[in-house]
């Protein structure tokens, strides 16, 4: 069969006839001006001959070139083998510990200028756990600073929270500053939400579109314009993952800044126009004190996930377990009883699959994973509020009354409980059960940044001396076998946190009872039979 193809092919090629390439014809004797012509045309051949050999040798230097280049990183990169890593590896440190200082304090600088340049600030605060949103040092710089300058409160995400614990904070909130309850929409009217419309016909955008709240405060602000007979600037401020940047697109009601799961996403000051009278000041997140206890730096602290050591993620997600009710967490996650924050996250990353080769649980990915869904909005928990009401010592009830004006309170008890009976909440069995750590501090000067970072350097500098100190002391064996009795903590390996094993603790005493070998004997005596002992 193929044969006679290929024979019905030569068939149909003798039929067609071959088609030689036409030849140039050249320039005919009779025309005018021949001479020139071929002159022209011998100087074109020349002129493309050059260009292509200044081509090779542009590219001949370019390979030399990138060969010295490739030869001078070898080099050093085999210097850098024969000192070591490690000098290399405290370099990277100090370099990422600079940038990180410069971030910060360009943060305050940020944050400063916001906040000198509005009239009314806005504290964006999660209703999950609204007093931990909560900064006295925010708080004080605005209601201390003269003028007048008005402190609003938008409690953000309440359709996480269940609806009677919604009302207490509200009840609680109120007393201090006009609090509004605020629901921003996450997917915005663009081009993103169109393909995402096409795509997902069925899906119900009521929970991702639908925004409450957002005319309550347009008309408060509006108000205050009319009282003050001038065009105002609002600052949108608060710790990170609030959901600042979403609630100034639900007031604009087009995704006017960026928003993401990730801290720190707004890095400067950004401007956008309500209307002729209004303008929005979107400003770079509050940053966490270090001083803070360890739930407060991993809930409201900016961190990188992708970038930050496994060490703190971790103790992020021990706090927050310690300050949950475990029954509820295994309600939520579906998991079995655990003793211990590693073998919570061992069982949730088998049952999500987050696995290393092998099949070993990645602990340190599903940690990650972990903080960003009780940071977004994926978790459902709420705290309650303080039993007895009792404000801060930088608000008196004459700066209370003073941010209080201006501004109709009964409008706005009206449109938050019509907020309240519209919105859909989460029952109090679906929501976890958290202990808030208090009101977060945080720094909103540069110089005190400065120097927290140069207080941290000078610790790690004494740290790295007492490491080569204790690399030059030898032990003796006796005390490192002390040493081994009294650990009773089961560390990660890599991380440096310990997790405490209460149930799986044994004393090396037993254990060297039971299984005591001496290695001093030799072979023969081992292979030496004993015949005055007898083997059952």
């Amino acid at each position: 069969q193929i044969r006679e193809h290929h024979r019905k092919v030569r068939k149909e090629a003798k039929k067609r006839g071959r088609k030689k390439p036409k030849k140039d014809p050249g320039v005919p004797s009779a025309a005018p001006f021949k001479e020139e012509l071929l002159r022209e045309a011998e100087q074109r051949k020349q002129r493309l001959e050059e260009l292509k050999q200044k081509q090779k040798l542009n590219r001949q230097k370019e390979h030399e070139k990138k060969r010295k280049l490739e030869a001078k990183k070898n080099a050093a990169e085999i210097k850098e083998k024969e000192e070591g890593k490690e000098s290399s590896g405290k370099s990277k440190a100090r370099t990422k510990k600079l940038l990180d200082k410069n971030s910060m304090t360009s943060f305050c600088r940020e944050l400063k200028k916001v906040i000198e340049a509005s009239d009314v600030v806005l504290e964006v605060l999660d209703a999950r756990d609204p007093m931990g949103c909560r900064c006295p040092q925010l708080e004080q710089a605005v209601t201390c600073s003269g003028g007048d300058k008005k402190l609003l409160l938008v409690l953000n995400k309440i359709d996480l929270v269940p609806k009677e614990n919604l009302e207490k904070w509200l009840n609680y909130l109120k007393k201090e500053f006009p609090t509004i309850a605020f629901k921003s929409a996450t997917l915005m009217k663009d081009k993103t939400m169109q393909q995402f419309i096409k795509r997902h016909a069925r899906v119900d955008l009521s929970r991702t579109t639908e925004c409450f709240g957002s005319k309550c405060l347009l008309k408060l602000l509006q108000d205050y314009v009319r009282t003050q007979n001038k065009p105002i600037q609002v600052a949108v401020v608060g710790f990170p993952n609030v959901g600042k940047s979403s609630v100034i697109n639900s007031l604009k009601g087009v995704r006017a800044c960026n928003v993401g799961l990730t801290r720190g996403v707004t890095k400067s000051m950004q401007i956008v126009h309500i209307d002729k009278q209004t303008k929005i000041l979107d400003s770079p997140s509050v940053i966490a004190d270090p001083s803070n206890n360890a739930l407060a730096l991993a809930l409201r602290r900016i961190i990188n996930t992708e970038e930050s050591g496994s060490a703190d993620v971790l103790e992020g997600v021990d706090a927050i377990l310690n300050h949950c009710s475990k029954q509820q967490v295994m309600m939520q996650y579906s998991i079995p009883d655990f003793s211990n924050t590693e073998e919570f996250l061992t069982l949730l990353a088998q049952k999500r699959g987050v696995l290393k080769k092998g099949g070993v649980p990645d602990v340190e990915n599903i940690a990650k994973m972990l903080l960003c869904d009780w940071t977004g909005a994926k978790v459902s928990y709420h705290s309650q509020p303080p039993g007895s009401h009792q404000p801060p010592p930088y608000l008196t009830e004459d700066k209370i009354a003073k941010m209080q004006e201006c501004f109709n309170f009964k409008y706005l008890e009206e449109e938050n409980n019509n907020t309240l009976q519209a919105l859909k909440c989460p029952s109090p069995a679906s929501s976890i059960l958290f202990q808030s750590a208090g009101m977060t501090n945080g720094t909103t000067e540069e110089n005190k940044v400065i120097e927290e970072v140069s207080d941290w350097e000078n610790l790690e500098t004494s740290q790295e001396g007492e490491e080569d100190e204790e690399e030059d002391f030898t032990e003796s064996d006796d005390d490192q076998d002390d040493m081994e009795e009294e650990k009773n903590v089961r560390e990660y390996p890599g991380t440096g946190i310990g997790f405490t094993n209460t149930s799986f603790l044994f004393s090396e005493s037993e254990c060297s009872d039971s299984l005591s070998l001496n290695l001093d004997k030799t072979a023969d005596d081992d292979d030496a039979y004993d015949f005055n002992t007898d083997y059952v």
